[in-house]
C-alpha cells in the first residue's frame, strides 16, 4: 500500500520540478529574448573573459551586479533539472555532468536566439557565467537535497506497518522484451 503513496510522491515531485522548470525558462526567455529599444548596441563579445575583465574595471559594485546577474540567471536550473528528473539514486558526478551540459546548451540556445533580436548582443561571457551558475547551484543544493529525501524515504520504509498494511518490498521486477528470431 505504501509503495503506491511513495510512487505518487515521486510523480508529484517530478511534476512540480517540470512546472517550475518551464516557468523559469519562460521568465528567462522573456528577459533575454525580448527586443530592446536602444539607440546603439555594442559589438558581439566572442573573446572569453573579455567582458568580465571590462566589468571588473568598472568597479566592485558594478562588477558584482553584472557578474552576479550572469551567475544567477540560469542558476535555478542546477536544482530544477535534477528535480524534474526525479531520481534519488544517481551518481553525483554524472548528475553534475548532465545538469551542467544541459545548462550550457540552454545558455547557448539563448545566446544564439539573441542574434536575431534587436538590441540584444551575443556574449560568450554570459554563456560561461550561466554555466558556472548552474554548476554552483547544483553542487550547493542537490547532493544535500537528495540525501535528505533518501533519509526520509528510508525512515518511511523502517516504520512498522499497521494492521492490514503490507511492508513495501521494492519495485516489481520487469523483464525486458526480446524479439523472436524468424
Amino acid at each position: 500500500m505504501r509503495q503506491g503513496s511513495d510512487g505518487q510522491a515521486v510523480i508529484r515531485f517530478r511534476a512540480a520540478g517540470v512546472s517550475l522548470l518551464l516557468a523559469h525558462l519562460l521568465l528567462v526567455g522573456w528577459l533575454t529574448l525580448r527586443p530592446l529599444d536602444v539607440p546603439w548596441t555594442t559589438a558581439a563579445n566572442l573573446s572569453p573573459f573579455a567582458g568580465i575583465k571590462a566589468d571588473l574595471i568598472l568597479g566592485p559594485v558594478t562588477a558584482a551586479r553584472r557578474i552576479g546577474g550572469g551567475l544567477l540567471l540560469l542558476a535555478p536550473l542546477g536544482v530544477l533539472l535534477p528535480m524534474a528528473g526525479g531520481r534519488l539514486l544517481v551518481s553525483p558526478w554524472s548528475s553534475l555532468a548532465r545538469t551542467v551540459a544541459a545548462g550550457a546548451l540552454i545558455s547557448l540556445a539563448i545566446e544564439l536566439g539573441q542574434t536575431g533580436v534587436p538590441g540584444q548582443v551575443v556574449d560568450v561571457d554570459s554563456l560561461i557565467l550561466n554555466t558556472v551558475g548552474v554548476a554552483l547551484a547544483h553542487v550547493l543544493f542537490v547532493p544535500a537535497l537528495r540525501a535528505r529525501l533518501r533519509r526520509r524515504k528510508q525512515q518511511r520504509i523502517r516504520v512498522l506497518p499497521r494492521a492490514g498494511h503490507e511492508v513495501p518490498q521494492g519495485p516489481t521486477p520487469t523483464i525486458s522484451r526480446v524479439g523472436i528470431a524468424p
